[in-house]
């Protein structure tokens, strides 16, 4: 995310797994990690599910922008059995006013979300709840994590059959079903919930030639951290599962340095004829790059059954 403001992974096996089955999903995970790393390098790379029978390929691929700090965004993607599932975790964080927020989201919001006692028998209750605390936490830990935050998308695919989609901010991730694109999360911005922001005391400007931005400032309605706000900001997801079939072909999530600059129908016009997600991703984000996005740009394309 541009500076909005004007101007892995602990294993958890459930408390019914049995010790000779919670080391064979501690194996399993480093086996899966390991095949994933070897694939990739800092700012690119790709994996693929092991065990599901419906298989399941992931590639991503970052450019740092040019808006005069830092990369801000941090991605998600990897593999891990748990409770005799197959999970693919993948998310983008989208920081700004610094990387402690999206850093810290990389390495525990997955944990949390899997944390959650009530994770495999009501999945979205447990991704809203692990959400909101993992904030709480960023919140009250704002001295060491510093005073900005994070736009958040993830996606939990479940055995190759199941997609849970979450969001807070305006990363975005966009099916390709059916061989059109279509967008299954929402973009969460201050004109749309401005009457919510409002109830909290806060206010939502446009200036002439800007965006709307919550007291003048943030251009998202929720988000992660950002302390100054934290009155007026949310970090409850929308929350959508979307059983996989045989009519969608692959998901996109990327920050909004790509959305900026592309459509959700170009992007899949893209790269729908392309069968490896890590070139498809690379596609993406250079052809934001081309079109003058100045921001970070995080993309990772997820291909169902190839």
């Amino acid at each position: 995310m541009e500076r909005e403001y004007s101007s892995s992974s602990a294993d958890r096996s459930s408390s019914s797994t049995s010790q000779p089955t919670k080391r064979r999903s501690d194996l399993l995970n480093i086996f899966m990690s390991a095949a994933c790393l070897n694939s990739s390098s800092a700012g690119t790379g790709k994996g693929q599910s092991r065990f599901s029978s419906n298989k399941v390929k992931h590639g991503f691929h970052l450019i740092e922008g040019k808006s005069g700090h830092d990369m801000e965004d941090y991605i998600v993607a990897e593999y891990r059995y748990e409770n005799n599932h197959e999970l693919g975790l993948f998310a983008i964080f989208d920081g700004h006013l610094g990387d402690g927020v999206p850093s810290y989201l990389k390495d525990n919001l997955f944990n949390n979300i899997l944390r959650e006692p009530i994770f495999w028998s009501d999945p979205e209750a447990a991704i809203k709840h692990a959400y909101q605390s993992t904030n709480k936490f960023i919140l009250e830990n704002s001295k060491q994590l510093g005073p900005g935050g994070s736009t958040a998308v993830t996606a939990i695919v479940v055995d190759g059959k199941d997609l849970w989609i979450a969001n807070v901010g305006d990363s975005r991730a966009v099916l390709c079903e059916r061989g059109t694109a279509n967008q299954i999360t929402v973009d969460h911005e201050p004109d749309v919930e401005r009457q919510n922001i409002e109830e909290r005391g806060g206010f939502v400007t446009l200036f002439p030639g800007d965006v709307p931005r919550v007291n003048g400032q943030l251009a998202v309605a929720r988000a992660f951290g950002d302390q100054s706000l934290k009155a007026h900001l949310s970090s409850e997801p929308d929350v959508r599962h979307v059983p996989i079939d045989s009519t969608m072909k692959f998901v996109i999530l990327a920050s909004d340095g790509l959305w900026k600059v592309i459509k959700n129908n170009e992007a899949v016009n893209l790269v729908k004829s392309m069968r490896d997600p890590q070139a498809a991703a690379k596609r993406l984000t250079t052809e934001a790059l081309a079109r003058k996005s100045s921001d970070d740009i995080s993309c990772i394309v997820i291909r169902f059954r190839s």
